[in-house]
């Protein structure tokens, strides 16, 4: 693609998110989320391919009704209050917009059309649809904090965490399985919403590190779970490194991933949700199931030996600067929660 329009679709899709984010006019805000749809549409058919022009149409299609839904949902309220401040919304208006933002989230049970989508761009693309889409839609649910039925969030957020689960299990694609993993963090992110924003931020920043740190690495090496027993020759160390990425995504301590599943904990068991938290926990068992399951691929079926030979039969991997940083980030972080948190 020309260097040309691939920087202005960038700044198209930065500019977009930042007019949502700091808009407080829900035309403007209707805009941005437009706008930033039309965006990352052409990064969707980059690589020409008939799954990638149907995970391009698919796309735009969804994220074209949950922006319709928005519009409608802020057009009633207008009609009902006489004004479109974001900040004023009667409840029902509150109920329609948090179910287009479920479904431009891909949250469940609005969330089929997510796995199809990522399984049919490139990983890169992957990536960008499951970090930094979901920021606009997620201002919007921090600028109407204060109208939302927080009970109909944590429903949805033990939703989202079980269907990301238990769907995620019988997949084989490493796409697939990041998208199942992807919703079910989702459903964290929408707790924590629920109970607190600052805490919701954490959670964000900690699920865009440990996504980032994820995808990098695998963005070269594998397309499926036999791939990834096939990569261990060409990089043990990034391989390795995956790996401990995948249990700290999966939220094992003493790894970063335990931290924003901690404080979540905390805050549902201060709020006098006890049971709500023993099942959100017991909901992310699966997931780690399935990243268990991609580390005894990787690491416990493949001799601990790189290949004797002169020449690779594989072309060699390259990787961006700022993975080897991501990593670590995605797994020593935990020592720096109290800061983090009082930071947010």
């Amino acid at each position: 693609m020309n260097p040309l329009i691939w920087s202005t679709l960038i700044t198209s899709l930065l500019a977009s998110s930042i007019i949502t984010m700091s808009s407080n006019h829900w035309l403007l805000a209707w805009f941005g989320l437009e706008l930033n749809t039309l965006s990352i549409l052409p990064a969707t058919t980059k690589h020409w391919h008939p799954r990638a022009t149907e995970a391009a149409t698919k796309y735009f299609l969804v994220q074209t009704t949950a922006a319709t839904m928005i519009l409608l949902a802020s057009t009633t309220n207008a009609w009902q209050t006489g004004q479109w401040a974001i900040m004023h919304s009667t409840p029902i208006t509150t109920l329609g917009i948090t179910m287009a933002i479920m479904l431009k989230l891909g949250a469940a049970p609005t969330h089929m059309w997510y796995p199809h989508i990522l399984q049919g761009v490139t990983m890169n693309t992957a990536l960008l649809i499951s970090t930094w889409q979901k920021l606009a839609p997620l201002a919007l649910l921090y600028m109407t904090h204060n109208h939302l039925n927080h009970t109909i969030l944590l429903a949805l957020g033990l939703l989202s965490t079980t269907i990301g689960g238990l769907a995620g299990l019988n997949q084989t694609q490493t796409r697939t399985i990041m998208a199942f993993s992807s919703i079910a963090h989702l459903g964290w992110l929408i707790t924590a919403i629920a109970l607190s924003p600052s805490l919701t931020t954490l959670t964000m920043m900690m699920y865009m590190t440990l996504t980032t740190a994820t995808f990098m690495p695998l963005a070269t090496t594998s397309k499926n779970m036999l791939d990834i027993g096939t990569a261990w020759p060409l990089s043990p160390t990034t391989l390795t490194a995956s790996m401990i990425t995948l249990m700290s995504l999966g939220g094992l301590p003493p790894l970063t991933g335990f931290m924003p599943k901690w404080l979540i904990l905390k805050e549902m068991t201060l709020t006098g949700l006890p049971l709500l938290a023993t099942l959100l926990l017991l909901t992310t068992l699966p997931s780690l199931f399935f990243y268990i399951r991609l580390a005894y691929m990787t690491m416990l079926t493949i001799a601990p030996a790189t290949t004797s030979s002169e020449h690779k039969w594989r072309t060699k991997t390259t990787h961006t600067k700022y993975t080897a940083q991501m990593i670590m980030a995605s797994m020593l972080l935990l020592p720096m929660t109290t800061v983090l948190y009082a930071t947010t």
